[in-house]
Order: C-alpha cells, then sequence, then structure tokens
C-alpha cells in the first residue's frame, strides 16, 4: 500500500466519522450552554448525519465527473470551514446550521475517499488491504469520538469538539495536495438530474424530521404524520425519476442481482442500531447518572477498545472464506451486546455494562470493513464513485433514522418513560443487527458469494 496517499484520505474520512460521534458526549453541556431542547440536540446530532447521507448520491457522481482528488479537497476545504463556525456558533439554531454544512462538506469527501483509494490500489490484494484500513478507521473514529470529546469538553468546553478538526483538516489538505496524484474524469460528463436529487434528500429529509419531531409535538401531530407520510412518496418519485435520468447517481446496474443491495441492507440496519444507541448511552450516562462528559467519555471506551483487533481479523476472515462470515459473526455479537442494555436501570453497576459494550464494539468493528469491501468490489469500476455514494448514504441514513427514532423512544424527561424507551430501543437494535445477520447468512447459502463477489474469495490476506 502507498502509505502517503493513504494516510491522507484517511485522515480525512477520520475527522468525518469522527464527528459522528463527538458531538455525542458534549450534547448536554451544547444544550445547557445554549438553551437547546431535547429536539433540537438531536438536531444538532442528526443535521450532520442527515445531510451527509441526502448528498451522498450526488456528491458520488460528482467524482466521477469532475474527478476524485478535485472533489476531495473541496469537501476537505468545506468540512474544515463548516467546523470553525459549529466552534463559533452563537446560539442553537447557528449551529445547526453550521452542522448541516458540516455534512455537505462529509458528503463531498467520503465517496472520493473510497474511489481514490480504488484507483490507487488496482490489484486486488492491495485494494483490499486498502479499504480494510480504510473501514478500521471508521470504527477508531467512532470509538475515540466519545472519549476524546468527553476529554475536551469536561477540560476546555463544547467548542473544542469542532475546533480539533481544524489543525487536523488543514494537514490533511497538505498530505492530500502533496501525496494523492490528480484522477481523470470520465471522458462524457452528461448533466446531473438535480431534480431527481433534490427529492431523494427531501425523501431522507422528510423521515428524519417526522421521527425526530415525534418526541416533542407527538407521533398524531399533523407535521408528524405530514412529514413521515411525505417520505415514502418521495422516496418513490426519486427512485422514478432516476430510471429516466441520464445520468442516475444510481446507476441501474448497481441494483441488478443481489451482492450490492444486500451491502446497501446491512450498512442501514449495522449503523441503525450503533449509532442509535450510541447516542442514548451518552444521555443515560450524563443525564440520567450525573456521570461528567470525562467520565462518560471514558465509560464508552470498552465499546472501542477490541477496534484495532477486530478490524484487521475481519478482512484475513473475509480473504478466506468470503465476507459473509465475518458479517454474520459480528452480527450476531454485536446483537448481544446491545441487548444487554434492555436490562439497564438507574442503578445498574457500571461493571455490568462492560460486557454488552465490549461486545457492541467489537460486533460492530468486525461487520463494518467487510461490509466496505462487499459493496466496493460488488461495483463495476467506472461507477465506484457513485456506488461508494450510494453505500455510505445507506450506512449515514440508518444513522439518522437510528438517533431521531430512539432520540424520539427515550424523550420523555420523566425517568421511568426514559427508561422504558432505551429498553425498547436496545431491543429494535439488537433486532437490526439480527436482521443484517439472516440477510448475510441467506446470501451465502443461496450462493451468492454472500456480501462479496469471487475476488474476495481470491484475495490475499487483508489484515497482514
Amino acid at each position: 500500500m502507498r502509505k502517503g496517499p493513504l494516510l491522507a484520505i484517511c485522515l480525512g474520512y477520520f475527522l468525518v466519522i469522527l464527528d459522528v460521534t463527538v458531538v455525542n458526549v458534549a450534547v448536554p453541556r451544547i444544550g445547557a450552554g445554549l438553551g437547546a431542547g431535547q429536539g433540537t440536540l438531536q438536531w444538532i446530532v442528526d443535521g450532520y448525519t442527515l445531510v451527509f447521507a441526502g448528498l451522498l448520491l450526488l456528491c458520488g457522481g460528482l467524482g466521477d465527473r469532475l474527478g476524485h482528488r478535485r472533489v476531495f479537497l473541496a469537501g476537505l476545504g468545506l468540512f474544515t470551514v463548516a467546523s470553525a463556525a459549529c466552534a463559533l456558533a452563537p446560539n442553537a439554531g447557528f449551529l445547526v446550521g453550521a452542522r448541516l454544512a458540516q455534512g455537505a462538506g462529509a458528503a463531498t469527501m467520503v465517496p472520493a475517499s473510497l474511489a481514490l483509494l480504488g484507483a490507487l490500489h488496482p490489484e486486488p490484494g492491495a485494494r483490499a488491504r486498502a479499504f480494510g484500513v480504510w473501514g478500521g478507521i471508521a470504527g477508531v473514529a467512532a470509538a475515540a469520538g466519545p472519549v476524546l470529546g468527553g476529554v475536551l469538553v469536561w477540560g476546555v468546553g463544547w467548542r473544542t469538539v469542532f475546533l480539533v478538526n481544524i489543525p487536523l483538516g488543514a494537514l490533511a489538505i497538505w498530505l492530500t495536495v502533496r501525496h494523492v496524484p490528480a484522477t481523470r474524469p470520465r471522458g462524457e460528463r452528461p448533466s446531473l438530474d438535480l431534480v431527481a436529487q433534490l427529492t431523494g434528500v427531501g425523501a431522507v429529509a422528510a423521515l428524519t424530521a417526522g421521527l425526530n419531531e415525534a418526541g416533542g409535538r407527538g407521533w398524531t401531530d399533523p407535521l408528524v404524520l405530514g412529514a413521515l407520510a411525505a417520505a415514502p412518496v418521495a422516496g418513490a418519485l426519486f427512485l422514478w425519476l432516476e430510471r429516466r435520468a441520464a445520468a442516475p447517481a444510481l446507476p441501474p446496474r448497481l441494483l441488478t442481482g443481489f451482492r450490492f443491495p444486500a451491502a446497501l441492507a446491512v450498512g442501514v440496519l449495522l449503523n441503525l442500531g450503533f449509532y442509535g444507541l450510541l447516542f442514548l448511552t451518552t444521555l443515560y450516562f450524563q443525564r440520567h447518572r450525573g456521570w461528567d462528559p470525562l467520565a462518560t467519555g471514558l465509560a464508552l471506551l470498552p465499546m472501542g477498545a477490541l477496534v484495532a483487533v477486530a478490524s484487521p481479523l475481519s478482512g484475513r476472515v473475509a480473504a478466506r472464506v468470503g465476507t459473509h462470515i465475518p458479517a454474520v459473526a459480528g452480527l450476531l455479537t454485536g446483537a448481544v451486546g446491545l441487548l444487554g442494555w434492555a436490562a439497564v436501570g438507574p442503578h445498574t453497576p457500571y461493571a455490568l455494562l462492560v460486557v454488552p459494550l465490549l461486545l457492541t464494539g467489537f460486533g460492530t468493528s468486525f461487520t463494518m470493513p467487510s461490509a466496505t469491501i462487499a459493496a466496493m468490489e460488488a461495483a463495476p469500476h467506472e461507477v465506484r464513485g457513485a456506488a461508494s455514494g450510494a453505500f455510505n448514504a445507506a450506512r449515514q441514513m440508518g444513522s439518522a433514522i437510528g438517533v431521531a427514532l430512539f432520540g424520539t423512544l427515550a424523550a420523555a424527561s420523566a425517568s421511568s418513560a426514559f427508561y422504558a424507551g432505551m429498553r425498547l430501543a436496545a431491543v429494535i437494535a439488537a433486532g437490526c443487527f439480527v436482521c443484517g445477520a439472516i440477510l448475510a447468512g441467506l446470501a451465502g447459502l443461496a450462493g451468492l458469494a454472500g456480501l462479496a463477489g469471487p475476488a474476495a474469495r481470491t484475495m490475499p490476506d487483508v489484515g497482514s
């Protein structure tokens, strides 16, 4: 693997995933400092993933047309500037807007990063190792987020969770300019169908908005019902428009067969369960157990303790037996860990929570590299930017839905209602992981190469 380009690309991706989780620990302090209620706090967390998910398909196509390095640098620059705006936010509304801009930068950056890795590592074995490192970075960033956020919020203040992105973003830009070669765009450049793309963004936004607002307004509120009804209509219209587009952001060939759609489904289910419950655990430790941000970050440390082992181990197993084996094993392991939170209460000893945290972190980290490899290996080379956008859109859509839904289930201020909602959320999260495992297992039994193609079975050891 080429270390210079790999470091530059992975540093940018690290910042993107870090900002999914680093804010969770800061949420209570942000609420106190800016006078934000539960619904607004969910938007501060979810606004980022909402725009991230909604724009990924569009931005994946941009890289194929304009050149992936150019698009990656543009996204990295926007993300860094938006991080500075978050740190300087004078009120909650401004912070939500800045978080939306961060999400746009992340959506611009991520599809280009995967496509760049594919172009820089044409050999299947080297490409698999690079994708394994890229997927492992996601686990490291997700695990580091709560701990880093806890230290920064406790030691300095909540604004530092955004300030830390500025020097790291500048370093990533410098490394990219220095080490990552420019890529040639596709020969033909048909115009983007912006109407279809905006319709897709509207579908994700309507679903997230409906789930977010249900906690404060109630499930029968006209705004909530209207948003939840509009989401599937907009989604169906998006698919209809995409079929007729000259340059669809979601090329029809990606959805033929079983391999790529299965990877999309696993991405949604994995992130919905993991990030949705992670949002609740930070509220649990700080609001209902009275722990400070540092203690909360340290409490969540076991969740990421095994990332360094799980991610490369997943690549080793995938190289030998196919990606459906680590996907099934990881999802079932994570499901057991998530289900452990169904027994949580106001006085549950922390020692009893360590095992669920370990199992959840290991299972998620063990699954993600295999799912990433599977999605990219299933896509034709000329549309890998779009495939990366679709796969990451599925993941971030799962995150947005998970935070919105689980936050709504546990939105009540009364302690008993919070714990009832958290237990229901834990059962749903575990169910998502089990459904993903069943899907991956059926794919393997059906002889469809699980979530990966034949190339994955002949790849060298990606963990070496």
